[in-house]
């Protein structure tokens, strides 16, 4: 049915906005911790640049999540 398939690409896009989100969130949190630690000791910049990397990993969960849901969708006849 149509229906089912509107729904399924709903919840692949809720599982694309909710990493996304929380990336975001991550990404504020950890670049401003981030910024602080290279002002006080700029010896810290290698850390502090792999943890601002770490988080972008979350989008590409939800990238695979949202594809394995599209998967579910019944195919076009």
């Amino acid at each position: 049915m149509v229906g089912d398939a509107g729904f399924i690409a709903i919840g692949a896009g809720i599982a694309i906005a909710g990493a996304a989100l929380g990336t975001a969130w991550a990404e504020k949190e950890i670049g401003s911790a981030a910024v602080g630690a290279i002002a006080e000791n700029e010896k810290l910049f290698g850390k502090a640049l792999i943890l601002t990397v770490i988080p972008e990993t979350i989008i590409i969960f939800g990238l695979v999540i949202a594809y394995l849901i599209i998967g579910m969708a019944p195919a076009a006849q």
